[in-house]
């Protein structure tokens, strides 16, 4: 079994800043992209920010220039580094990573339990 936890939540003011982290744990072998989305009351879940095995990122547009992902494959963790911050970001964000299962040498995919992001003055 596979877990993603992910840590780096809370309520921060305009303009700051939060890194969420989260790692992955458990019977892996290889893991491919990984990714944070987010959902906001009411709304959707949306991709934030995706980063493949191999390091290349994508980001939605809303957060381009102010959002971060990296990953350390070592660790089995990924990271999103968040700066100026908006009231718009406000969501719970969610960990995702795809894993090789073996058995079929397929990649699965996997999600976090979330964390909780809030930006208000």
């Amino acid at each position: 079994q596979v877990q993603l936890v992910e840590s780096g939540g809370g309520l921060v003011q305009p303009g700051g800043s939060l890194r969420l982290s989260c790692a992955a744990s458990g019977s892996i072998s290889s893991i491919g992209a990984m990714g944070w989305y987010r959902q906001a009351p009411g709304k959707q879940r949306e991709l934030v920010a995706g980063i493949t095995g191999d390091g290349r990122t994508n980001y939605a547009d809303s957060v381009k220039g102010r959002f971060t992902i990296s990953r350390d494959n070592a660790r089995k963790t990924v990271y999103l580094q968040m700066n100026s911050l908006k009231p718009e970001d406000t969501a719970v964000y969610y960990c995702n990573a795809n894993v090789l299962a073996l058995s079929s040498g397929r990649y699965v995919g996997f999600w976090g339990q979330g964390t909780q992001v809030t930006v208000s003055s």
